[in-house]
């Protein structure tokens, strides 16, 4: 599958490519960026980190505004930032919710009509997007990647690395809404996309999924002290830990809360760097 190249913007020595290809999983056309870091080739291949952004968000906010391309440059790591949804597919009401429909993805596959026509987005991001990615790239190394995401996309990080023991290095999120169906962004979406069964939604729930993962769990969280979002209960981080201590699972987890962070991008680009070096702890061993 051939990516159409729209810009290549030179960055931290490196370069970001903004990228666009017609998609089979999701039937529609996806942007996308990818940053290379200096001195990426066939002959020297370097890992990949994949960023999945939150509600409203593009493939532009983390590239633009995460502040990651400066610890990947310094550590020789690729980064992905895929869209977070669909866009364009003429469904009845997909424009019409911020946190439902176009940029809202939540990173699954939709089984209820109307969304299951094109909202597979967890079939993209695991499946269809790498495959296209390193067969277009020689530069990337298919056997390194690892994942990490922010508020929905930091629910997308948790659930893609614990539904799939071994795709993935590490994982780490900013502020993920880690217990899904049990707060209102959750619940609205799991309803929308996957219905009324509220079983069928542990599937795609972190602090449900973690009960039961069997392996190494190397995961950094963050999450901010003063994000209204955390307030609300929309992220409930403290369910997540709880679970995974339950299980055994909370080893190799570190969950920070920062003193006076809000849910915004000053707070991702203030721990960008950590997040990186998280990644590279395990991308490099």
């Amino acid at each position: 599958m051939s990516f159409k190249t729209t810009a290549t913007i030179a960055s931290f020595g490196g370069k970001l490519l903004k990228l666009s290809h017609s998609a089979t999983s999701t039937s529609c056309d996806m942007a996308l960026n990818l940053y290379l870091p200096p001195g990426a080739s066939e002959s020297k291949k370097v890992p990949v980190l994949f960023y999945l952004a939150g509600l409203t968000c593009t493939g532009d906010n983390g590239a633009e505004k995460g502040f990651f391309q400066c610890g990947a440059s310094q550590k020789g790591i690729a980064v992905v930032y895929p869209d977070t949804s669909p866009r364009g597919c003429k469904i009845a009401g997909e424009d019409d919710a911020y946190d439902f429909g176009s940029g809202a993805g939540f990173y699954l596959n939709a089984t209820k009509a109307p969304w299951s026509t094109n909202y597979h987005m967890y079939s993209y991001i695991t499946e269809e997007l790498p495959s296209a990615l390193f067969s277009s790239f020689p530069e990337l190394d298919s056997s390194r990647k690892s994942i990490m995401g922010h508020s929905m996309g930091g629910h997308g990080a948790l659930t893609l690395f614990l539904k799939n023991p071994g795709m993935y290095k590490s994982v780490s999120a900013f502020a993920p809404i880690a217990n899904p169906s049990k707060c209102p962004w959750g619940e609205k979406a799991f309803g929308g996309y996957l219905g009324d069964d509220k079983e069928s939604w542990k599937e795609w729930d972190a602090s449900e999924l973690v009960k039961g993962y069997k392996g190494e769990f190397p995961a950094l969280v963050d999450v901010g002290t003063a994000d209204n979002f955390y307030k609300q209960g929309q992220l409930l981080p403290e369910n997540f830990a709880a679970a995974a201590k339950e299980s055994g699972n909370d080893k190799s987890l570190t969950l920070r809360y920062q003193e006076g962070y809000d849910h915004s991008y000053f707070f991702i680009s203030t721990f960008a760097t950590d997040h990186i070096n998280h990644a590279a702890k395990y991308l490099f061993a």
